[in-house]
């Protein structure tokens, strides 16, 4: 293992890893991107993780490095506390936060160009029993005229998302007894086709539920198994949509169409104690990769031509001191063979994907802390980072190293954790812009490049 952050020479393109041809042979084929939201913009952030939930930004024209050492956002809107990340479709920007009296939740909608304030929906919510009591945890989802929105409680609600008026809504605690898990209902809804999927917990078979969109009556629940705070992704295997929900102690594999089972894989390494299933899973190729605190890092292999999968490896679990990526909340980035995120202290790091093998570490990324935090972009050959401390970065990752190639404050931590503030909520990248949050305001700020076009005259 190399400890290893490179300087960046920008006269060096990138070097390309090995190809490990098992994992890229079917790339194009099991991509998280099929049917997730319907009549999206090419550039907008409609749901978690984007588009495709896939952790992914298309956007073209955009800055080569930052212009000054913070960023000068375009506007800020003032909300409320919640690490609900932002989404952003057709123009508009979704959020949700929390208010205290009366106690409640929002759904706030904004004008994505001014900031302006579009809409507010806000709705009675008492926290029971509920840690890190901040305010709602997953973000909006946004499909077609329809945005859906899932409380820290369970409460969803259907609503026009120019107008923000109610289409249906479900509490879903009175409805399907959530099996409470101690940090909240977090898991974004998912749209399929004509379906929008919810991973709450539900008892008696009810883990996951699919409701329609336009009426709210359920369509089909399925899973016996305590949640996760993980959101469901649609992937595609032998010629079919399959959704991926990652609850408790396995993974799920099922038809979104019935919820019939494809096939279920074991997660959880330890009989007992805490649960922390809150990372989504990345793909490459034909390989899953997952990660939690409490149990580390574990890759599977899906095969492509029949519906089943199998456990490869597993790091970093019960008594293996050897895995390198376990964060409690954060996503790693799965590319070209090569896994790349934080351990749970902070410390930045690049896996194989064949063996788990760390291949080096690095402490630049963010700044050393226990739970620390960082969410991962990739734009083509870049990766765009927003770290815990509210700075954003543009970076080359690769099995050479971690090469810097631009630093800037986006936006001011906010949140007291492990003695130090902290920025969790995922940002947005949508018509050039990042959108991101904290307790007390949302900016946005253009990440386009200027030409003399552009420029004011």
């Amino acid at each position: 293992m190399k400890n290893t952050s490179i300087p960046l020479d920008p006269n060096t393109a990138l070097r390309k890893s090995p190809v490990r041809r098992p994992i890229l042979l079917v790339t194009a084929l099991l991509v998280a991107s099929v049917c997730l939201v319907h009549q999206a913009r090419g550039d907008d952030w409609p749901q978690w993780r984007g588009p495709n939930r896939d952790g992914i930004w298309t956007g073209e024209g955009l800055i080569e490095t930052f212009p000054s050492k913070t960023l000068n956002p375009r506007w800020t809107a003032p909300v409320g506390p919640g690490y609900s990340g932002p989404t952003v479709a057709d123009g508009r920007v979704f959020v949700m936060d929390r208010r205290t009296e009366p106690p409640g939740e929002r759904v706030i909608c904004l004008d994505a160009e001014s900031g302006k304030e579009n809409w507010v929906f806000a709705y009675d919510c008492s926290y029971k029993r509920l840690s890190y009591p901040l305010g709602p945890r997953a973000s909006v989802t946004v499909s077609q005229d329809l945005a859906f929105a899932l409380g820290a409680m369970g409460h969803f609600f259907c609503l026009h998302a120019a107008t923000g008026e109610v289409r249906w809504k479900k509490n879903l605690d009175e409805i399907y007894n959530i099996q409470r898990i101690v940090w909240g209902v977090s898991p974004s809804p998912l749209v399929w086709k004509e379906k929008v999927i919810v991973h709450f917990g539900g008892a008696d078979g009810a883990c996951v539920v699919a409701f329609d969109t336009k009426t709210g009556e359920e369509r089909w629940r399925a899973i016996d198994d305590r949640p996760s705070y993980s959101s469901p992704i649609i992937i595609e295997q032998a010629g079919k949509e399959v959704l991926l929900c990652w609850t408790e102690k396995s993974f799920h594999a099922l038809d979104p169409e019935t919820g019939e089972h494809y096939w279920t894989e074991p997660y959880a390494l330890r009989e007992r104690g805490a649960r922390m299933n809150v990372a989504t899973p990345v793909m490459e190729g034909e390989y899953l990769f997952a990660c939690s605190q409490y149990e580390g890092a574990s890759m599977y292999k899906v095969f492509e031509t029949e519906l089943e999968a199998a456990h490869l490896w597993s790091r970093g679990g019960p008594g293996d001191k050897t895995g390198g990526i376990n964060p409690p909340i954060c996503t790693a980035l799965f590319k070209e063979g090569h896994v790349y995120g934080p351990n749970m202290d902070g410390e930045f790091c690049c896996l194989d994907a064949e063996t788990g093998d760390i291949l080096w570490k690095s402490s630049e990324v963010t700044p050393p802390g226990r739970w620390s935090t960082v969410h991962l972009v990739q734009n083509r050959e870049r990766t765009w980072i927003l770290n815990e401390a509210g700075e954003l970065i543009i970076a080359l990752l690769s099995p050479d190293g971690y090469r810097e190639i631009s630093r800037a404050k986006l936006i001011e931590p906010t949140h007291k954790i492990a003695r130090r503030k902290v920025c969790w909520a995922h940002p947005a990248f949508a018509d050039g812009c990042v959108f991101a949050r904290n307790d007390a305001e949302l900016v946005c700020v253009d990440l386009k490049e200027k030409t003399e076009k552009s420029l004011p005259k």
